[in-house]
């Protein structure tokens, strides 16, 4: 471990004290701060991070038994080390220093060669900490990374199956995430739904291909068979209890309900219906009638627009349908980034 690049500050009010362990972390090679009592103590650690506070436990202003705890109820600091060193050593005193949230205490007078190694021992420990931290989160992120190529892959594969394109997916899938930015969604509401609603057709694979792939309209028959769909892709998803999955479940089940409860399967209504579905429900929508397919053109925008208006309190919320138009050149923005090799211009 090399010594030269750990920080420690000394918080004591008598100065021999301080002098004392600086003259003795300095022979280590340790940087060195102090600060007189505990007030001072936080300024200095807000001012600039250290690695680990050696603290005494009786000083004016504010003892160190408060500093610790004010450091553990401060993110930015509830992580540094803190080694109480004082000259109270009965046992009550012992509790009270790890109850604050002390790594160790050391009583006065203490022996150099000891506290030394307490002192690369809970530097260790905590620099091992950090790593481990660091290793999970990005161990986090890349399973979170892969979790989200197999939810979009899977969505991908549905639309390639109904002959529609990897690239109805991207867009539904930014469409919502936006719409989800436009309701006052947090962050991660929006990464989610921007995760999540590739799969809202994933239950397709279910559908046999002389119903999926019939080019005419279908019989009533044939259309009870391609409304299950929508349960089969929830029935494939809702077993996952990972949160990317359950909202994927949700939107496969959730994103044919209509507002006025006329959709399916289960004809909910107005805010019974998952905010997720109704969200994916206008995406889909709008993508689907505005973009190419080798066997049909798009439908003019006009026309799509005029059709979302209509169904505004029908079909759609129309909080969601007013977002789009007070928003619609984002939207659009969206469609021309991910347009289709062979969308026509309407």
């Amino acid at each position: 471990m090399d010594s030269e690049i750990f920080s420690i500050l000394i918080v004591d009010d008598n100065p021999k004290n301080i002098q004392l362990l600086a003259s003795i972390l300095r022979e280590e090679r340790y940087r060195i701060a102090y600060a007189t009592d505990g007030v001072r103590a936080l300024k200095v650690l807000q001012e600039r991070r250290q690695d680990m506070v050696l603290m005494d436990v009786m000083m004016p202003n504010m003892d160190g038994l408060t500093a610790c705890r004010q450091m553990r109820q401060q993110a930015e600091l509830a992580d540094i080390p803190v080694i109480f060193l004082t000259a109270r050593n009965d046992a009550e005193s012992v509790e009270q220093g790890f109850a604050a949230g002390g790594v160790d205490y050391v009583t006065k007078p203490f022996s150099k060669v000891e506290l030394l190694a307490r002192i690369r021992t809970h530097l260790q420990l905590n620099d091992y900490r950090h790593h481990l931290e660091r290793r999970v989160e990005a161990l986090t992120s890349e399973v979170e990374q892969t979790q989200r190529e197999v939810v979009f892959t899977m969505g991908a594969i549905a639309e390639t199956r109904s002959k529609e394109t990897g690239n109805h997916v991207k867009r539904v899938a930014e469409y919502s995430a936006l719409m989800g930015e436009l309701l006052g969604l947090s962050q991660a509401e929006c990464a989610l739904l921007r995760d999540a609603s590739p799969m809202h057709d994933i239950g397709k694979v279910g559908i046999p291909d002389a119903v999926l792939h019939k080019p005419g309209r279908l019989t009533p028959e044939e259309w009870q068979i391609m409304m299950t769909h929508a349960r089969l892709g929830y029935e494939m998803l809702q077993a996952s209890h990972r949160p990317v999955m359950e909202a994927a479940a949700t939107i496969a089940l959730q994103h044919h309900e209509k507002w006025n409860g006329k959709g399916y399967p289960n004809g909910l209504a107005g805010e019974d219906i998952h905010l997720y579905g109704r969200i994916v429900a206008l995406a889909d929508v709008f993508d689907a009638l505005g973009s190419d397919r080798c066997y049909k053109r798009a439908w003019p925008d006009e026309k799509i627009f005029t059709l979302l208006q209509e169904e505004s309190g029908q079909q759609f919320q129309p909080q969601l349908v007013s977002l789009f138009f007070t928003h619609l050149d984002r939207f659009l923005a969206i469609r021309e980034q991910f347009r289709d090799a062979f969308m026509y211009e309407t």
